[in-house]
């Protein structure tokens, strides 16, 4: 921008991550980022855990996520205060605090937990396909393989300004979705008799698992940050956001269990009734979903693509050749979809996945790698009260992490199981 380094040193740091985004431009891009179709099985989750600790779960989750965001933001401050300027990623702030190990670690993470969200919209197309075209949804595996042929196109185009327009329309009718819900649960409210207080321990546990993956987006938090025109407004912004989104997700996770009550299914758009502007919804989500799982998957087929730049024989094989450049990142990422599509027909339930992946994933991207890399990176500037928070949170994401990925595990092989006793 035309500031050499003395003058950022004068100027701070703010000087050398200001954007052009405004508060309110901030505002929806939080919201963009963090919004993701785990609202869609919050209902189920205040089904099996009781309204009491499934809400408890969301405002909690809410709180630890935003004070772990705002960690890596005080380690990038402390990280550009010893000159380092160039820590734009979560890969970044592992790596300077724990070398390669740190890096790897964060970026692995990263990547299976992109990779997660995109095999849960394909589950997610498929059994809403399935419920509109074969009236269950028993079916979705054959849907999720006929997805193939379109992702895998999709996944060719390589420019993010290309892809970024529709993961806004994603959010759209993501929004869309959870308004048609809530006018449907505030006329009938069938299920009032049957809503329960607290179910059981497990059922907090797997709650909790939704809860965090509703969450998603923490890997965006330096972007986002630098992205604005006064980043250090970042952090009311933020938390106004989190605000916001914990009282819309214990409302509608709530609305959804009252009006379906024991019935409540894992997807709650599939308990919406059978008319033409419910099966518009739906549609309209899964065409949405579609073109937003390009733009799910992009940082990593561009973390790999970087990767396989780096190797010689790639630079060997490709170099002197666009067309040969072209056949193998299109194959490998033609393969990626094939992979994953092959991971999400296995899934006995979208519920029970997304616990999955926010017990162990999620929370280690949310809570311990944060935690881990602010008592590294700020090791001689915290005081005991900071300290101790992290370690409790750190405690706290790892134990969450383990118990939660038993429960939903036990919950995998329970749905399998009842699935093959139905065949």
């Amino acid at each position: 921008m035309g500031v050499d380094k003395g003058e950022v040193a004068l100027l701070g740091d703010s000087a050398r991550r200001r954007g052009s985004a405004s508060v309110a431009q901030t505002f929806g891009n939080i919201i963009v980022s963090i919004v993701g179709t785990g609202v869609l099985g919050l209902p189920y989750a205040y089904k099996l855990s009781g309204w009491a600790p499934a809400s408890a779960a969301i405002l909690l989750s809410a709180l630890l996520t935003y004070y772990c965001m705002m960690l890596l933001i005080s380690c990038r401050k402390k990280l550009e205060q010893t000159g380092h300027f160039d820590v734009s990623s979560y890969g970044d702030i592992g790596g300077e605090a724990y070398g390669k190990v740190g890096r790897y670690a964060a970026e692995t993470m990263v990547v299976i937990c992109q990779c997660g969200g995109c095999v849960a919209y394909m589950v997610f197309i498929a059994q809403n396909l399935s419920s509109i075209f074969t009236g269950s949804i028993d079916k979705y595996p054959l849907i999720i393989y006929l997805l193939i042929p379109i992702e895998i196109v999709l996944s060719w185009i390589r420019s993010l300004s290309s892809l970024a327009p529709l993961s806004l329309l994603a959010d759209a009718c993501n929004v869309l979705a959870i308004a048609m819900v809530i006018k449907d649960d505030l006329q009938s409210l069938r299920g009032w008799n049957e809503v329960s207080s607290f179910t059981d321990w497990g059922g907090l546990l797997f709650a909790a698992g939704v809860a965090v993956f509703s969450y998603e987006g923490f890997s965006m938090t330096l972007p986002l940050e630098s992205s604005m025109r006064k980043p250090e407004e970042f952090g009311r912004v933020l938390g106004l956001s989190f605000l916001v989104l914990g009282a819309v997700y214990t409302g509608f996770g709530f609305s959804g269990y009252i009006a379906y009550g024991s019935k409540t299914l894992e997807i709650i758009t599939l308990n919406l009734p059978s008319d033409w502007c419910t099966v518009g919804v739906k549609i309209g989500l899964c065409i949405a979903l579609a073109l937003t799982y390009p733009v799910m998957m992009h940082p990593v087929h561009e973390m790999f693509n970087d990767k396989l730049m780096a190797t010689s024989w790639f630079q060997k094989v490709c170099v002197s050749s666009q067309i040969m450049e072209k056949l193998v990142i299109y194959s490998l990422r033609g393969s990626s979809v094939i992979l994953l599509a092959i991971v999400a027909s296995s899934i006995p339930g979208f519920a029970v996945f997304i616990s999955l992946v926010g017990s162990t994933v999620s929370a280690m991207l949310a809570f311990v790698f944060p935690t881990l890399f602010h008592m590294k990176i700020l090791s001689g500037c915290l005081s005991f009260p900071a300290r101790a928070v992290d370690i409790l949170i750190l405690c706290s994401g790892i134990a969450f992490a383990l118990y939660g990925t038993v429960t939903a595990i036990n919950n995998v092989f329970g749905q399998s199981s009842q699935t093959l006793n139905n065949l």
